[in-house]
């Protein structure tokens, strides 16, 4: 059952994979999408734009009152996915009660079948965590070089709109994806204060509060922007090399977690393929479900008790 599970799952992905969009039929949808909340106008509504829940009115209106649907809209934007609330949801609902009901034809017990069915339900918001924390990373590298352009276009004498046009365009995504959002938001009317803070509502990540920080002591006091700047991409740089030896030095500890983990799935796996009849005791007897619950609830502790031992704050 579990080679079963693993199998329709990888099978998913590699869909996936091939039928994910590329960067420029992103874009051009996210154009189309923009070109089409400005004609909200013009039907006589509000001219801010809607947010994400469902591209159907009626559909958002009923997702926006689930519980937990903002902080899925807030995961989601983080992650810089177009994916909408509902469709989250939706593909999260589905998985899990057909996993559910698929195991349930193959295990006897209906808390393990109820147990696969939330796993599988969690994996679409798994995946938007790790593509959340692949992109918070990937700013985390290219925030410093952005930091430093900001500067020299200051004390060249560009105004600070200008300033963050320049890093929309020279940037790579997701920081020039990031700041030309803000710097429209800013040439729309939105006063700086509240852009920034939207900007660090999709990257709340230290560097990016220390840069909001800079911006908007700078708008308040009118102190020297460009040397703040500088102080803070020279922070912001330390502050990835250290998280980089932390890693470093934290990797035997990361690997040994990962196998403790996978490896009794996987020994799990192939005796069941080897040899049935070694394994199904632990799910067609009593004492075997017992037995697998307390596995499963100890590699849960020892998961949090490695993650506490090896996330060390920078």
């Amino acid at each position: 059952m579990l080679l079963f599970l693993l199998l329709l799952l990888f099978s998913f992905g590699i869909v996936f994979l091939l039928l994910r969009p590329t960067r420029t039929e992103t874009a051009v949808q996210q154009q189309l999408v923009d070109i089409q909340d400005t004609r909200a106008e013009q039907r006589g509504e509000t001219i801010l734009k809607v947010e994400g829940y469902s591209s159907n009115p009626e559909i958002s209106s009923i997702v926006r009152e689930i519980p937990g649907s903002s902080e899925t809209l807030v995961l989601i934007r983080q992650a810089g996915l177009t994916w909408t609330v509902a469709f989250v949801m939706g593909i999260s609902v589905v998985a899990a009660i057909a996993t559910a009901w698929i195991s349930s034809l193959f295990l006897p017990g209906l808390v393990l079948a109820l147990v696969a069915g939330v796993i599988a339900g969690a994996i679409p918001y798994i995946y938007i965590l790790v593509m959340r924390e692949l992109r918070f990373r990937k700013c985390d590298q290219l925030l410093p070089e952005a930091i430093d352009l900001m500067a020299r276009g200051l004390r060249a004498g560009h105004a600070l709109s200008a300033v963050l046009e320049m890093v929309a365009d020279e940037i790579a995504d997701p920081i020039s994806t990031e700041f030309r959002r803000l710097h429209e938001e800013n040439s729309l009317g939105i006063p700086l204060r509240e852009a920034t803070m939207n900007l660090v509502s999709r990257l709340p990540r230290d560097d990016m509060r220390f840069l909001a920080t800079a911006i908007l002591l700078q708008k308040e006091t009118g102190s020297n922007l460009a040397v703040i700047l500088d102080k803070t991409s020279a922070v912001a740089r330390e502050r990835a090399r250290l998280r980089g030896q932390l890693r470093i030095y934290t990797a035997q500890g990361r690997i040994t977690g990962w196998i403790l983990c996978v490896m009794p799935l996987i020994m799990f796996g192939l005796l069941s393929t080897v040899n049935w009849n070694l394994e199904k005791l632990l799910i067609t007897e009593h004492a075997g479900r017992v037995l697998v619950y307390t596995g499963l609830c100890l590699m849960g502790l020892g998961i949090l008790v490695i993650r506490r031992i090896i996330n060390v704050k920078v």
